[in-house]
């Protein structure tokens, strides 16, 4: 029971105040129609708070209000085709494909020289590098080997100097032992 009374309720929420007062008088309902004029008729289909959406219906001129289905127009007459005409047809057809397969070719064609292109620039410049970092290493391997040859060099130089020193030292020694005893 109480769902009729809330379907009525939004029911009477959707319609309208004027369309409310018409159901009380009328009691037969009225077609949807809202608006019908020659071959154009209006039907109103959701009345909602958002909005009323509309179905606009044309009829054809030749239809007078009926269901029946409407007629068909008569179709071109067929006109026949000769053998010759057929052949070339066909012989377009035949060169129509073969011009879109030899241009699907010189894509694909086109398409592989730009990547061998593309391949052999990569390549050059990977040598290019590979020699730039081989020099590097070569000129950094020299400036080691002339480093550490330095190293030894400035070692040895130390070690005369001491052998030297030690050398003096000992003399010195000997020079005071045979002034003294």
């Amino acid at each position: 029971m109480t769902s009729i009374v809330s379907a009525y309720t939004d029911k009477i929420k959707e319609m309208s105040m004027l369309s409310l007062l018409c159901s009380c008088f009328y009691t037969q309902p009225h077609p949807n129609s809202l608006y019908q004029y020659g071959d154009l008729e209006v039907k109103g289909l959701n009345k909602r708070v958002s909005g009323q959406s509309f179905e606009v219906i044309l009829k054809c001129p030749n239809q007078s209000g009926d269901k029946s289905q409407p007629q068909l127009l008569p179709s071109p007459p067929k006109r026949e085709v000769s053998l010759e005409e057929l052949q070339k047809r066909l012989e377009a057809a035949e060169e129509r494909r073969k011009s879109q397969e030899m241009l699907v070719l010189k894509q694909l064609a086109e398409k592989r020289e730009h990547v061998q292109e593309v391949l052999h620039k990569a390549r050059e410049e990977n040598d290019i590098f590979s020699k730039k970092t081989e020099e590097k290493l070569i000129q950094k391997m020299e400036v080691i080997k002339e480093n550490r040859e330095a190293h030894l060099n400035a070692l040895k130089q130390r070690l005369r100097e001491k052998e030297i020193h030690a050398a003096e030292v000992r003399r010195n020694k000997e020079l005071q032992a045979d002034l003294s005893g």
